[in-house]
């Protein structure tokens, strides 16, 4: 049985491309979502790679991934910074969390430098635009083993 990779994007993230892009990059998280398809494909796992601007539904998809998933990388955008209950979820987990920005939340403002998902996270990577996404595939692979 193939060991399954979670993807979790939150808020705004299906905005890419044309929010912010100085900050956050010109690719939409489509074309994002193509490239980490096909680098997953060399470290042979499955890849559930799904955005929700809603909390709850990001929980939900959190407590599938109990069941479901060898290693989680979540987005959470803005709820990296609000979301109790995500941390409760992720608190959830024996597999390992990876927290993935776009940006480097402590070069913005100061309210994005408190992370709920750090203390639930293995590890973080941020600061490397979509190529974030290549490195956290990386990552899971290497935790995962």
């Amino acid at each position: 049985m193939t060991k399954k990779l979670y993807i979790l994007n939150g808020p705004n993230l299906n905005l890419l491309g044309t929010r912010e892009p100085e900050v956050y990059g010109r690719a939409t998280l489509a074309e994002i979502e193509t490239q980490t398809r096909e680098h997953v494909k060399n470290h042979g796992l499955d890849l559930v790679f799904r955005q929700s601007n809603s909390e709850g539904q990001l929980v939900d998809w959190i407590q599938e991934a109990r069941a479901q998933a060898a290693c989680l990388v979540i987005n959470a955008g803005a709820y990296t910074h609000t979301s109790v209950a995500i941390l409760d979820a992720l608190k959830t987990l024996e597999i390992p969390i990876i927290e993935l920005h776009l940006s480097n939340p402590a070069a913005r403002e100061s309210f994005r430098t408190h992370s709920y998902v750090a203390l639930a996270a293995t590890g973080v990577i941020a600061g490397f635009g979509g190529h974030g996404y290549i490195l956290a595939v990386d990552a899971a692979a290497g935790l995962i083993g």
